[in-house]
């Protein structure tokens, strides 16, 4: 049995302690927003009537800021301030998963999601999976085929569609 290969150090990119501010912060804006609002439309008991429309959504709110509030002291105190979140090479990898995601997803407007699948899927597989060309091909040909049949024929669930599709009358 070969050794493990040794974990690869980069140097931190973010700390911990820096994203529990972030998202402390964030959060504490969104609870602010939605207490805002649950204010504008009640939060109270009606009489004969039971909870305003903002009841539920107003303590939810208040627990999420209460528990923003503590998060944030607990980071600005300086709780995790040396653990790394997140290194250069690990989100090198995850933007590696991430950009071609989000060119899937623009694809999908323009060809429709059969193609942008099949796109996707073949060049995921040899870029990033190193497979051979043959075997990507099928694969990304083989899944939008399935997608469409069990979706399209047998549930009966339209999906969106592009020119291809439309030029073959599908």
């Amino acid at each position: 049995m070969q050794d493990p290969q040794p974990e690869e150090t980069s140097e931190p990119l973010v700390t911990n302690r820096t994203m529990e501010i972030a998202v402390a912060l964030i959060l504490l804006g969104v609870s602010t927003i939605v207490i805002y609002d649950c204010q504008r439309i009640g939060f109270g008991w009606l009489p004969n009537e039971g909870p305003a429309p903002g009841f539920i959504p107003f303590y939810i709110a208040l627990i999420l800021g209460v528990s923003s509030l503590a998060i944030l002291g607990r980071a600005i105190a300086g709780h995790g301030s040396g653990v790394s979140f997140v290194t250069r090479s690990e989100f090198g990898r995850v933007l590696a998963v991430l950009l071609p995601l989000a060119g899937f997803i623009g694809l999908i407007e323009l060809v429709g999601l059969y193609v942008a699948s099949a796109v996707f899927i073949s060049l995921f597989m040899m870029v990033i999976g190193r497979e051979s060309v043959l075997r990507s091909v099928l694969v990304g040909l083989g899944v939008p085929l399935a997608l469409f049949m069990m979706f399209e024929k047998w549930f009966l669930v339209p999906l969106p569609k592009g020119p291809l599709e439309a030029m073959l009358g599908l």
